[in-house]
C-alpha cells in the first residue's frame, strides 16, 4: 500500500461525513449566514462539489499532459450563482459521491513515480499529485469545520 493510503482513505470517505453533518438541516438552516464573511452551509456544500470537482479534473490533466496550467476561478462568484447557494443539495451531494469514488480510485491506482508528476496554477506554482491529496483532505475537514460553526452560530 502506498505511503496515501490514509488520505486516500479520508477522500473516499468524505461525502459520508459531509452526509452526515447536513442530512437533518432544512432549508432555513442550510441557507442562513450567521457568521459575517462566510457562506451559508449550503453554499458550503455546492462550494465543494465545484472545486473537487475541479481538482479532479485538474488531476486527469497532470495524469495526461505535461506540466498543464491549471485554471483558477473565482470561487466567491461561483457561490453567489443561485445553484451555488440554493438548499436543494441532491445534485452537489451526487457529484461528490461520484467524484469522490473515481478520485480514490484515481489515486490509489497511481504508481510510485506518479506521485511527483504536477500542474501549474498560476497563483500556487507546481502544484504535484501528493500535494493536491494533502491539500484537498484538508479542505474537505475546513469546510466540515465551517459547517459546523455556521450550524453552532444558528443555534446560539
Amino acid at each position: 500500500m502506498t505511503q496515501y493510503h490514509d488520505q486516500i482513505s479520508r477522500l473516499r470517505t468524505f461525502p459520508i461525513a459531509l452526509h452526515h453533518a447536513v442530512a437533518h438541516l432544512d432549508a432555513a438552516e442550510l441557507t442562513a449566514t450567521p457568521l459575517a464573511g462566510e457562506w451559508s452551509i449550503a453554499q458550503n456544500v455546492h462550494h465543494l462539489a465545484d472545486s473537487h470537482l475541479n481538482c479532479y479534473i485538474r488531476c486527469k490533466l497532470i495524469a495526461t499532459e505535461h506540466e498543464p496550467p491549471l485554471k483558477p476561478y473565482d470561487q466567491d462568484a461561483w457561490a453567489a450563482i443561485p445553484d451555488g447557494c440554493n438548499a436543494d443539495l441532491s445534485a452537489s451531494m451526487a457529484i461528490l459521491a461520484g467524484v469522490h469514488a473515481r478520485w480514490a480510485d484515481f489515486f490509489a491506482a497511481l504508481p510510485p513515480e506518479a506521485w511527483d508528476r504536477a500542474g501549474h496554477h498560476p497563483e500556487s506554482g507546481r502544484v504535484t499529485f501528493a500535494r493536491l491529496l494533502t491539500s484537498y483532505v484538508e479542505h474537505g475537514d475546513n469546510h466540515l469545520d465551517q459547517i459546523a460553526r455556521t450550524l453552532a452560530a444558528q443555534r446560539q
